[in-house]
């Protein structure tokens, strides 16, 4: 799914190339897609382009008359950008947005339709969109350290959780706790000040990071990130599994729960333990090996 670091791009990315056009026309391919009737979209049509936001992994088309474009791309949905009259070729197509210089496409991979597009008129509409999550990148540590506070869960759980930070999904609190070099099952409320600390610090250094490299690599591709996924050849341990940490050098292990998968470092995350895996540790029992020593 893309999160805080990608949205930021696509959202910078499609600011610099609507801001002031026109909304001319917008194709919906598949009638699951649109989750609103009122307004009809088609009252988008003909509007121009005040700008283009970011609420929390959403990116939000603002048009004058204070209606909202707002796009959920979930986790396969991507957005594409295409000259001026260029036409779709990809199969996966949901929707197409025409603008006076060019056409945003809305794709999304594989069978399964989550990726959600809403019109909302009036400010407050788009604020009831807002799952409430502080933006880390503009909050400061009383603030983060108040929000971590707010519920007693797992750091992963808590990170990603929108109702308390904004933009923060399974790739990036991988790569935040590895930095932070603290346990993803770590309880949000044992943490002490300084461990607290190091977790902010993480969190807005690898979320800027992130952005800045996406930021470089949209520009090598014309203006546009064409290359969004969640999987990085140089991210530290998210999608990594088995490979060697950056840092310490030992194997990169996951935890699997639902259709998610945790990455974390044993020897810089967890004093070397090793984490109970729902699925394997219950299959292997007793031979389930406890800390990482016991797998070199």
């Amino acid at each position: 799914m893309p999160e805080l670091p990608d949205v930021t791009v696509y959202v910078e990315s499609l600011d610099a190339k609507v801001r002031g056009t026109t909304l001319q026309r917008v194709r919906i391919s598949n009638p699951f897609l649109l989750r609103t009737a009122v307004p009809p979209i088609t009252q988008a049509e003909g509007l121009r382009v005040s700008g283009v936001e970011r609420l929390g992994k959403r990116v939000v088309i603002a048009l004058e008359g204070e209606l909202f474009i707002v796009i959920h791309l979930m986790i396969a949905g991507r957005l594409h950008w295409l000259a001026a009259g260029a036409k779709p070729r990809s199969r996966a197509s949901l929707a197409s947005f025409e603008f006076d210089g060019g056409t945003l496409l809305l794709t999304e991979a594989g069978t399964k339709r989550r990726a959600a597009l809403h019109l909302v008129a009036g400010r407050e509409a788009l604020g009831a969109m807002d799952r409430g999550g502080i933006d880390v990148m503009a909050a400061e540590l009383p603030a983060f350290a108040a929000q971590l506070a707010r519920e007693n869960h797992t750091l992963k759980r808590s990170l990603t959780d929108p109702r308390l930070f904004s933009g923060i999904g399974n790739a990036y609190s991988d790569e935040i706790l590895h930095r932070a070099r603290l346990s993803p099952v770590a309880l949000s409320r044992s943490l002490e000040a300084e461990a607290v600390q190091r977790l902010f610090d993480a969190t807005r250094s690898v979320l800027g990071d992130w952005a800045d490299r996406l930021r470089g690599e949209a520009s090598r591709h014309g203006g546009w990130p064409d290359k969004v996924t969640a999987f990085h050849p140089a991210m530290a341990v998210h999608g990594r599994y088995g490979q060697p940490c950056p840092v310490c050098g030992s194997p990169v292990q996951r935890i699997l729960h639902a259709d998610n998968e945790t990455n974390y470092c044993a020897r810089c995350q967890t004093g070397g333990k090793l984490l109970a895996d729902r699925a394997l540790s219950r299959l292997l029992k007793a031979s389930w090996p406890k800390h990482i020593d016991d797998l070199e």
